[in-house]
């Protein structure tokens, strides 16, 4: 069989294959979607990447991504409640978003504690958390973390480094054990969100 691919296409194969959820066999049908549709979708998605590539940062406060070195929810004032929520990453941020039911203030924690894998609490978002919990007006800390073990063991950690400080809570029904924010439903998140329990 004839190859017809050049390096510069196999290379975007094997980028492509990088992503989660696909694998080479998706990856190399989605680039050939992607020449086939060059002007309706290659051209525009390489335009819009090297756009994202050169202006995307982590918001200094929360750790959510923007294109500014300050958040939109960090900056709105109305969202300035006493509320913080926190989260392992940013599409668990954008899952609870996408609820629309919280209207507080986020802390992305940038993953989970994970002995197995040498995570430790300097090496996630946990220090932050405690000096904005001291310096913000923060009254309810809530603990919205995947029911995983390291998700659990997490939120154990950040109650005992913030028992006496601040309300702790934790989402409650409506998150299956095991299951991960960013897979949930708005639906399922609104209910765990409005049934969180004190820790």
């Amino acid at each position: 069989m004839r190859d017809t691919s050049t390096s510069e296409i196999e290379n975007l194969i094997a980028l492509m294959a990088k992503l989660p959820g696909l694998g080479p066999r998706s990856a190399r049908r989605a680039v050939l979607h992607l020449i086939r549709k060059r002007a309706l979708l290659l051209t525009p998605l390489a335009e819009s990447m090297s756009d994202v590539a050169a202006t995307a940062r982590e918001c200094l406060n929360c750790g959510n991504v923007g294109t500014d070195d300050i958040c939109p929810i960090c900056n709105d004032e109305d969202r300035a409640n006493g509320e913080l929520c926190v989260v392992e990453d940013v599409s668990d941020l954008w899952a609870m978003e996408r609820a629309a039911v919280f209207k507080g203030r986020y802390h992305v924690l940038g993953g989970t504690l994970s002995a197995l894998d040498a995570v430790g609490p300097e090496d996630l978002r946990i220090p932050r958390l405690v000096d904005r919990v001291a310096a913000e007006s923060v009254n309810e800390v809530i603990l919205a973390l995947n029911a995983t073990i390291d998700g659990q063991t997490t939120a154990h950690y950040i109650a005992d480094q913030l028992t006496g400080q601040v309300r702790l809570t934790s989402l409650a029904q409506g998150v299956p054990i095991g299951g991960e924010l960013d897979y949930l439903d708005e639906g399922t998140i609104s209910a765990a969100l409005r049934a969180r329990k004190e820790i």
